[in-house]
């Protein structure tokens, strides 16, 4: 492997589903060996493809999507056998990724204080749901309950009488990846300063409430909030979406000193002398009649008509695409955010690259997530572990049989 950011780092991803194992993949692009440890029977996130909303495809693409580039060891945490196996995984590690629940966790001596002891410059980065203190330390949370409904943010991406509705799977998970594999980034030059490892924290609360803070930090100074509202009748006609002719849905940002270019880019000038829009509090006061006005004219030409008026006029403007078209958009390969995925086959010709570009350093070409143990006997060997012993740990079950075709 050519020289990158991380090569040489050794990470151990214990975490299921997506946060902690997003944290590990950006290190993987930068070069990180990671090694993926999931149950014996599979982490349940080789399944979430297969349930309803989601994307439905003969191909694993979230498995792909979240451990890319990584080696795979099945272990079974509860065997007797299982804590040499994990003593040498520490020891090896510079990083080790968790998410277990801490009262699971502290049965299977998983905590930091169990296993600093064999590596003091460990960095110990753990993902909760509600971080690791208060009275709800130790409930289980999704992206969905933990990073928006407790955090706020689902209360407020609604229209007024609509009840919340589900927002992107995986975007909370995601977004507290780059928080963990932030957290990491930091002890590891706090290690390269002072020689010693950290356990450090987030949780998808903290990730939410990060993302939601104006509105937090708003309620916070007791400061009054717009009650809910619907498109027809929004706080502000030039912060709103509309729709062309052709049925495509834009949304517009007009600050007060771009108003006359609206109006006059969009063949109005006769708003500008308006009594009913003559400042920007009579704006918010007749929003609903300005609105009105906007949605027959909107109505009335093409996207592409809209484009070159806002492109003109310098106007800040964003065309609501569906994934079916994102990934066409020239400007994902132009940028590297999607990039060419080796060996998984069928459908998974690209995946999509971590959100973090370091200019003059290219990431490591992104290869297919591991199959179901795929590297137990290359992992075990690597850790000192002799055929005999290795086999002992296939006949009691510690750690499973590779076997072939568990992702495609």
């Amino acid at each position: 492997m050519v020289d990158n950011v991380f090569s040489g780092l050794k990470v151990v991803d214990l975490a299921s589903f997506i946060a902690g194992p997003g944290a590990a993949v950006i290190l993987s692009d930068f070069g990180a060996d990671v090694i993926k440890v999931e149950p014996t029977t599979g982490d349940l996130y080789r399944t979430v493809y297969n349930i309803p909303p989601q994307p439905r495809a003969k191909d694993n693409y979230p498995w792909h999507l979240n451990n890319r580039n990584k080696r795979g060891l099945a272990l079974n945490l509860k065997s007797p056998e299982a804590g040499d196996i994990l003593e040498r995984l520490v020891k090896w590690a510079d990083v080790l990724i968790v998410n277990t629940p801490h009262p699971a966790r502290k049965k299977l001596k998983l905590e930091y204080e169990d296993v600093a002891k064999w590596n003091p410059r460990l960095i110990y980065a753990d993902v909760t749901g509600y971080g690791d203190k208060g009275p709800d330390a130790d409930l289980p949370g999704f992206d969905i309950t933990s990073y928006w409904a407790r955090s706020g943010l689902l209360s407020l991406t609604r229209d007024a009488g609509a009840p919340p509705t589900l927002p992107v799977a995986g975007s909370g998970d995601h977004a507290t990846a780059v928080s963990l594999y932030s957290a990491i980034v930091t002890a590891l030059y706090r290690r390269e300063r002072t020689g010693k490892g950290s356990y450090v924290t987030t949780s998808l609360l903290a990730s939410g409430i990060w993302a939601g803070a104006v509105a937090i930090q708003g309620a916070l100074a007791d400061a009054t909030f717009y009650p809910l509202h619907d498109r027809l009748n929004p706080p502000n006609a030039t912060f709103n979406v509309y729709k062309s002719s052709d049925d495509n849905w834009f949304l517009i940002v007009t600050t007060p000193d771009h108003w006359p270019a609206l109006a006059n880019g969009i063949g109005r000038a006769d708003l500008l002398s308006d009594p009913r829009f003559a400042d920007p509090a009579k704006q918010m006061a007749n929003s609903a009649a300005l609105t009105a006005i906007l949605d027959e004219l909107f109505a009335s030409q093409p996207m592409a008509h809209w484009s070159e008026v806002f492109d003109k006029g310098h106007l800040t403007f964003g065309v609501v695409r569906a994934p079916g078209e994102v990934v066409s958009d020239p400007q994902l390969r132009a940028n590297d955010i999607v990039v060419p995925l080796e060996g998984a086959g069928g459908h998974m010709q690209f995946t999509i690259s971590s959100p973090i570009q370091v200019h003059g350093v290219d990431k490591v070409s992104a290869k297919r997530a591991p199959e179901l143990g795929e590297h137990n006997e290359q992992i075990l060997q690597a850790l000192g572990f002799d055929p005999k012993q290795i086999d002992s740990f296939l006949a009691s079950g510690t750690v499973t049989q590779h076997r072939e075709q568990t992702i495609k």
